[in-house]
């Protein structure tokens, strides 16, 4: 202050000349910036450090001008934003007000709809619907996004198969079915059973389609990841006019493409009843994803989802996928004996069974011996293997093992076991002339009479209710690359299955060990 005095000739009673000077001239810069956003100086802040940092650090006798996003133009600032994930859209509105002005652009939120859920719709439907594509995206596809893919609803031991899909504006679960038995190179049935849709700018809508009196509200919970239920608000419309002998002999027609005069045979009445009874409760249900099966360059044929003869149950659906030296069969829909989840059906790929002449197959009786020969010795080398691990076991409760002496012995492979070199054609060999052995039960005769390959396998079966469930031998038959067979050595019965012939979206698994996951849990539900 004193030097303050000196300078400016006053006495410390008045303020300070320079002091004052000082604040108006720091009044003047402040009044001559322009009014931006806190965020906009943010951004251009951070703009102007990484050019800072591009130039090396060395000093320069002038600061480089500064560069911001903000500063190029509009409509190229769309251009940019449009090639962001939707799920970042929201984050880039909070940085400043004039990213939260340019994100109000249609044209934005409609690439994000195409791109990421694949919708395709005339905007003029859009504005009779009085939505934008921003509404579309936040409202509807972005809340929703879980549920799309395949699931399998938890109806007892029948299961199912839903397909969650984008259609257009809206979000429909169709529930897939096998097409009527014996038919099993028909193509699937679907129905819809709940749909998604915007009324306007509200939220979205959740709309039952079960029963034949149209669309009702319905309602839709997401459980936790990778499982969501649905409920009907109205179950009076899953009602028909002419009671239950109405509404029976109608699923009857839709579920089995049967009447009531075809159903000749006590336990099939059975059966179809109590399918019956539990259809009724589709109005409430838990649904669990499930993943198609990963593909390998080596696996024998593609995997994925087959259409298979059950005999009295009809078709169903399984999953064929491949494990190491094993493929498998599980059961995406199932009956009172063997429920959905279930391994139906157990390929062992080391173990190859030539079939003799097509005279000599035609005889049962020495069909069944060819079979039970390499069961015995599947069965053989199976128990040496437990064995050996209960060896392995013991010794580790008696200390280290002595080292062993001399060099270690290479490892010798079963004589039926065949390696295959990686990258190989895993369809090998010429088709040869196939015939049922004379005894053997088809429900449809009309099988393919060339097969590549026959190799052996395990079937399930169990009594009602999967009760003293047991693994029997059998053969698995490679028709082509769409169709494949299993004969149920001690029923004298043959299951044919064909490929479904669809293509579903987001229901490849994350990784293989999902998917392992994913089999573990819909078989821990029924076991």
């Amino acid at each position: 202050m004193a030097e303050c005095v000196r300078l400016c000739d006053v006495g410390p009673s008045r303020r300070c000349r320079c002091r004052q000077q000082r604040r108006q001239t720091e009044t003047a810069t402040d009044n001559s910036k322009p009014d931006t956003d806190p965020g906009e100086e943010h951004v251009a802040a951070g703009a102007a450090a990484l050019c800072g940092a591009g130039s090396g650090g060395s000093a320069s006798p002038s600061p480089p001008p500064r560069s911001s996003l903000l500063g190029l133009p509009p409509e190229l600032l769309v251009k940019i934003f449009s090639l962001l994930p939707g799920t970042d859209l929201p984050s880039l509105a909070q940085v400043c007000t004039t990213f939260r002005r340019i994100l109000q652009t249609d044209a934005i939120w409609r690439l994000r709809c195409q791109e990421e859920y694949g919708v395709c719709e005339n905007l003029r439907n859009l504005e009779i619907m009085g939505v934008s594509w921003r509404d579309v995206y936040a409202k509807l596809l972005h809340p929703y996004r879980h549920i799309l893919g395949l699931w399998q609803p938890d109806s007892g031991p029948y299961g199912g198969l839903l397909n969650v899909v984008v259609d257009g504006l809206f979000i429909i679960g169709w529930m897939y079915l096998p097409p009527h038995d014996p038919h099993v190179d028909d193509p699937m049935r679907f129905k819809p059973l709940f749909r998604i849709h915007l009324l306007e700018r509200k939220s979205a809508t959740v709309e039952c389609m079960y029963g034949h009196r149209g669309p009702h509200l319905g309602h839709i919970q997401i459980v936790k990841k990778d499982e969501f239920s649905t409920k009907c608000n109205h179950t009076d419309h899953h009602r028909m006019s002419g009671g239950r002998q109405e509404e029976f002999r109608t699923w009857l027609r839709e579920e089995w493409g049967w009447t009531l005069e075809d159903i000749f045979h006590e336990h099939m009445q059975e059966l179809i009843l109590m399918k019956f009874i539990y259809s009724q409760y589709d109005n409430c249900l838990t649904y669990r994803r499930i993943y198609l099966p990963p593909s390998h360059p080596d696996d024998l044929i593609r995997p994925g989802l087959f259409k298979g003869t059950y005999d009295i149950h009809g078709l169903e659906i399984v999953m064929l996928s491949f494990h190491g030296k094993h493929a498998r069969a599980t059961k995406i829909t199932g009956d009172p004996s063997i429920p959905a989840g279930q391994q139906t059906v157990e390929i062992s790929l080391m173990h190859r069974i030539q079939l003799p002449d097509i005279e000599k197959l035609r005889n049962f009786n020495e069909f069944s011996r060819i079979v039970l020969e390499v069961h015995e010795r599947v069965s053989q080398e199976q128990q040496r293997q437990k064995d050996k691990t209960e060896d392995g076991e013991g010794h580790s409760w008696q200390g280290p093992r002595e080292p062993q002496q001399g060099p270690a012995q290479p490892r010798v492979r079963p004589p039926t076991e065949k390696v295959r070199e990686p990258g190989a054609p895993a369809l090998e060999g010429h088709p040869v002339q196939f015939v049922l052995p004379v005894g053997v039960i088809s429900s449809n005769e009309d099988y393919p009479r060339t097969c590549r390959m026959c190799l052996y396998g395990t079937g399930l079966v169990a009594d009602h209710g999967f009760t003293s469930p047991k693994r029997i031998p059998g053969v698995f038959i490679l028709f082509d690359e769409d169709h494949f067979g299993f004969i149920w050595l001690e029923q004298k019965s043959f299951s044919l299955y064909s490929r479904v012939q669809v293509t579903f979206q987001n229901a490849d698994a994350p990784s293989p060990q999902a998917f392992e996951e994913m089999l573990k849990d819909i078989q821990s539900l029924t076991s």
